[in-house]
């Protein structure tokens, strides 16, 4: 087939979906599709509207891209595509509004709360707010943003005043989180709609303090153990968590969800990532290869199932 990648972007998160994008197209090369790599920009949307492809792989990460943006523009233009749909796209990346749905669902969660910041002269006003709301640790972070940018870990609230700004930087709506001490976890789900299985369950050990940007891209950054040790009982829950955080936001093929398995042994949803990295150091792919899946299978899997699902 003539498969388009679409990959780059002008997120924040650029330089992993570079990486991501790269290593889409070699596995679809590999697997003989004639492929057009476009390093997308939304400001050049010229080179979508006149794409001649069978099917697009969105290897793309963050704003534009994993938010139901260019879903909606490939869904007006008739042009099928790897993962999820606008809605899907668009909650999973409204942390605040994914949490809605995953209470609804009686998935576990930290606390939380929304503050929505109009102009910077009200960073003061929220920082009060939020030290009244929140003893340290606590998070604030960007309501739509991945890969951990803007996000400050709060054990001082000193740090409240320069979190704020900071996720502010990214996002007029932050989330504040309560901080669950534990293992990170994550879980790679993938299937046809209504019949997604979980894979594995991979802990995530940082060579840093937190699993922050540089532990999840930089090589060697952080250590992925597969399958996570974990007893059985355990296992079975997250990844339940997992099937049903996917299936209840409208998920579609594949996405990856992120948990905390606190110190109580008690499992935290923290968020489902549509579009997860694929980048050589990416979570998903390590999953897959534990289960005997190789990178290449694994994305012509994806287009597989996506195809089944156009038919």
């Amino acid at each position: 087939m003539k498969v388009a990648v679409l990959y780059g972007g002008v997120s924040g998160e650029r330089e992993v979906s570079l990486s991501s994008g790269k290593g889409i197209i070699k596995a679809l090369k590999e697997k003989g599709h004639e492929v057009i790599g476009i390093d997308f920009n939304p400001n050049q949307l010229e080179e979508i509207i006149h794409l001649e492809a069978d099917l697009v792989f969105i290897g793309l990460h963050g704003k534009h891209g994993e938010d139901g943006r260019i879903q909606g523009l490939l869904d007006m233009l008739g042009i099928p595509y790897v993962g999820s749909g606008v809605l899907a796209s668009a909650l999973a990346m409204d942390k605040a509004k994914a949490k809605q749905v995953f209470m609804m669902h009686n998935i576990p969660q930290a606390k939380s709360e929304v503050y929505t910041i109009t102009s910077l002269s009200e960073s003061e006003n929220i920082a009060e707010e939020i030290k009244k709301a929140f003893n340290p640790p606590f998070v604030i972070k960007p309501n739509k943003e991945g890969s951990t940018l803007g996000l400050t870990i709060v054990t001082d609230s000193a740090q409240v005043l320069d979190g704020v700004k900071c996720a502010a930087a990214s996002d007029d709506t932050l989330l504040v989180e309560e901080f669950i001490k534990g293992r990170e976890l994550t879980v790679a789900v993938m299937g046809k709609k209504g019949h997604e299985k979980a894979l594995p369950i991979v802990e995530i050990i940082p060579k840093n303090t937190f699993y922050d940007y540089e532990s999840k891209y930089a090589p060697g950054g952080s250590e992925h153990i597969v399958p996570a040790l974990i007893d059985e009982e355990i296992t079975n829950k997250i990844q339940s968590y997992a099937v049903l955080a996917h299936q209840s936001l409208g998920c579609e093929t594949y996405s990856r969800v992120d948990f905390i398995l606190n110190e109580d042994n008690l499992p935290v949803i923290l968020e489902v990532n549509t579009l997860p990295g694929m980048t050589p150091t990416s979570l998903f792919p390590d999953a897959a290869k534990s289960i005997g899946i190789s990178y290449s299978d694994m994305i012509e899997q994806f287009v597989n199932l996506t195809l089944e699902n156009v038919k």
